[in-house]
């Protein structure tokens, strides 16, 4: 018996946060990646062709992406505040895979969380820790919304994307006010 490897697709799209590298399976949704500059696009596809077993195809086109693009432009103007694109959470997996999966269904746009929150969602109430390595772990952020979390004693937290990336999407978002330049 063989086993047939689904080859990602994937494209590059300017946002206010700079450009996103998104990649998609025939499941959904499977990367997003920021500050997608051609080096960074390269090491990202490399990383995701030894996960995947395959390299991804250049593919703007594929559905999923046209979606994922679709719905980015919607968020970044403004007038879109939930995500449908389909997921392909096939890169996370165990605890990492139940906090991003109640992260997106329990924080919503316009709002944040404290890690040890997002702990007590998943009912893992000791794991405030791990619930930030989750989120640094992240395959989807923007999409699944790991820029919603924030420190328990007000701070704002870390962030893959960086802190000025989270800060513009949580003031996109009416969290915190927009940068003055």
């Amino acid at each position: 018996m063989s086993t047939t490897i689904a080859r990602a697709s994937w494209t590059v799209r300017e946002t206010p946060v700079g450009p996103l590298l998104l990649a998609a399976t025939g499941t959904g949704l499977v990367s997003v990646v920021f500050h997608a500059d051609a080096p960074a696009a390269r090491r990202a596809l490399d990383r995701l062709a030894g996960r995947l077993g395959a390299a991804p195809v250049r593919a703007p086109g594929h559905p999923v992406l046209r979606t994922a693009a679709d719905e980015l432009e919607g968020y970044f103007s403004g007038g879109l505040r939930v995500f449908s694109v389909p997921l392909d959470w096939s890169l996370t997996g165990g605890f990492h895979a139940r906090v991003l999966r109640t992260l997106r269904e329990t924080v919503p746009y316009g709002t944040v969380a404290t890690y040890q929150d997002l702990a007590d969602g998943a009912g893992e109430s000791g794991a405030a820790r791990a619930v930030g390595a989750a989120m640094s772990a992240n395959p989807l952020p923007v999409v699944v919304p790991c820029h919603r979390i924030v420190a328990a004693a007000g701070g704002i937290g870390g962030f893959g994307g960086g802190l000025e990336t989270k800060r513009a999407l949580l003031a996109l978002e009416g969290v915190l006010p927009a940068p003055l330049f």
